[in-house]
């Protein structure tokens, strides 16, 4: 399929168009981009079937760009906003508070066409000549350039976990006697990692070694020794495979999973025992005590097992020792998923078909949750079309016999109030509210406007609460304590957000909501059937947050979640 590769053409025209300030035009480009790749059909077959406009936002004048884009590789127009445009100058809305109006202003009245020059400029103090531009925009900017430099070094978990399990799946299905998997901190589900690690254990080293090397994905071998070799990929990702002995195979995964810390504290614990631990096993003098599974190691130290996601020494080590380890979550314990859109406002499917794809899933219920009203670039519905949409659900919740709960995402204004009057809210079976524009507020205006949302007393939900996007956007500045305070004390379940892009709330923040008192849901936030599976990075942080099913709203039986909802 190639309908990433459209889109990223269409949302490159986006952008050029938002720095001429041609807002109607980008906002159509952007629509059509977002719906192109998540569509779940071919864009290639669409377009040979002449079907490109039953793609959300593609009509007539979009759908020839992406006729010529396939058939020519290339689109006439977005080649002369290229050149009316220096590339650098888009790259400087990849900062965090540096919008399409902001890069304008610095192209056309200061010349600046570089992150770098930008960076200059702000340190020189030469922004404050622009309007509007003074000692706190400057920082702004030199914290946002900060935050893009660091986080240009890491590989967002939804970029890497799906790369490191198609390494793993070819490198097992060309050496079936080998036993292969990732590690790092992938493993644990952070949010990012810095490159892939993949191990191995396999009687013949040196074939698992070249199958490595000779992937179709790799763009340079940088190491290929007999026990270890480093390729880099296709992506630009470095990825490093150790092979190893049957009888290391737990102490490895064990070692290059764990964090620096926890292995560190491990080792402690080991040498306190007279014992010696490494990546080969754990040894008493030169005999070898375990190794070969990663219970046993953890059990040669007197430990309960440690699940991955949690190895970052933060009291993992100290529970495992009394036996007071959580059983986290799982997939199997997730019921429902309560954050769902469809064409109706953004998503790509229509309601039927995201019903159809949940059901699929096995879940028990779901919740439909289009944008509200204010959120014009996703098309928000109107009262009118919100209240249509309500029996459009009953109808199909009563052919299908599946549960849909009607809810919405309404928007968070600035004051803390809801995009829709009590009223409105008081037809919906629940309210998800999140914040979506105006990001850049002090943290004390921040908490009070999401306080005030929390205290609604038709807000069940709080969306992907810290508005980040992982190493695009830093998240909002508020005091996430007080947050969960209040969502404790006014029955406002806080999300953990699945979509790979957010990952929002982190698996620190869910362990401190926990700790607060509050209830946490996880949900995709899916805008088409395909992100559906996006799940598993959720449970992902809900695991790294300690959180068990009983801490989780949609682990729960819909009669449960109802009741939870009508307070």
């Amino acid at each position: 399929m190639r309908n990433k590769e459209v889109a990223a053409a269409l949302s490159e025209m986006a952008d050029l168009l938002d720095v001429k300030g041609e807002l109607q035009k980008q906002s159509a480009y952007r629509w059509a981009a977002r719906s192109i790749e998540a569509f779940g059909e071919d864009v290639e077959r669409l377009n040979s079937e002449k079907r490109l406009k039953e793609i959300p936002g593609v009509g007539e004048a979009i759908a020839e760009k992406v006729t010529e884009y396939l058939t020519t590789g290339r689109i006439s127009l977005l080649e002369e906003l290229r050149s009316q445009i220096p590339r650098g100058v888009v790259g400087l809305m990849a900062i965090p508070g540096v919008g399409p109006k902001t890069t304008g202003l610095l192209w056309h009245e200061m010349g600046i066409t570089s992150i770098d020059e930008l960076r200059q400029a702000a340190e020189g103090h030469r922004l404050r000549r622009l309007k509007g531009f003074g000692e706190k925009k400057e920082e702004k900017i030199l914290r946002g350039i900060r935050f893009l430099t660091e986080s240009s070094k890491r590989i967002p978990l939804g970029v890497a976990l799906p790369i490191a399990e198609e390494i793993v799946r070819y490198l097992e299905g060309a050496n079936p006697d080998a036993r292969v998997s990732f590690a790092g901190s992938i493993r644990r589900m952070k949010e990012s990692a810095g490159d892939l690690d993949i191990l191995a254990a396999s009687p013949n080293r040196s074939g698992v070694i070249q199958s490595f090397t000779t992937m179709p994905n790799v763009r340079e071998v940088v190491l290929a020794g007999d026990t270890k070799a480093t390729v880099i990929l296709d992506s630009g990702i470095q990825t490093d495979l150790r092979v190893l002995d049957e009888t290391s195979w737990g102490a490895g995964l064990q070692y290059f999973t764990g964090s620096k810390d926890h292995n560190v504290h491990l080792r402690t614990i080991a040498q306190g025992m007279g014992l010696k631990l490494n990546e080969y096993g754990v040894f008493r003098e030169d005999q070898l005590v375990a190794g070969a599974t990663e219970e046993g190691v953890y059990e040669a130290l007197g430990l309960h097992y440690i699940e991955p996601e949690m190895r970052e020494d933060a009291g993992e080590i100290e529970a495992a020792q009394s036996g007071k380890l959580p059983r986290l979550v799982g997939m199997a314990d997730i019921r429902g998923d309560l954050h769902v859109h469809t064409n109706a406002t953004d998503g790509a499917d229509t309601l039927k078909a995201m019903i159809d794809a949940v059901r699929q899933l096995g879940y028990e219920y779901v919740g439909i949750s289009d944008h509200s009203r204010s959120l014009l670039v996703a098309r928000g519905l109107s009262v009118e079309n919100l209240l249509k949409r309500k029996e459009e659900i009953r109808t199909l919740a009563k052919e299908t016999g599946f549960p849909i709960l009607f809810g919405t995402e309404c928007e968070i204004l600035t004051n803390g109030e809801l995009d829709y009057p009590e009223d409105v809210l008081r037809e919906l079976d629940y309210v998800i509210a999140a914040i979506h524009s105006k990001l850049t507020a002090e943290a004390d205006v921040m908490t009070e406007r999401v306080v005030t949302a929390i205290k609604h007393p038709y807000v069940n939900i709080l969306a992907h609460p810290f508005t980040g996007l992982v190493n695009r956007r830093e998240p909002i500045q508020m005091d996430f304590e007080t947050v969960a305070e209040q969502a404790a004390e006014n029955n406002t379940a806080l999300e953990i957000n699945a979509f790979p892009d957010r990952l929002d709330l982190s698996g620190l923040r869910a362990r401190l909501a926990k700790e607060k008192g509050a209830k946490l849901v996880i949900n995709t936030d899916s805008h088409s059937i395909n992100h559906l599976g996006f799940m598993r990075f959720g449970v992902g942080q809900a695991r790294r947050g300690w959180l068990v099913p009983d801490d989780i709203l949609n682990c729960w039986p819909l009669d449960l979640v109802q009741k939870f909802f009508s307070r």
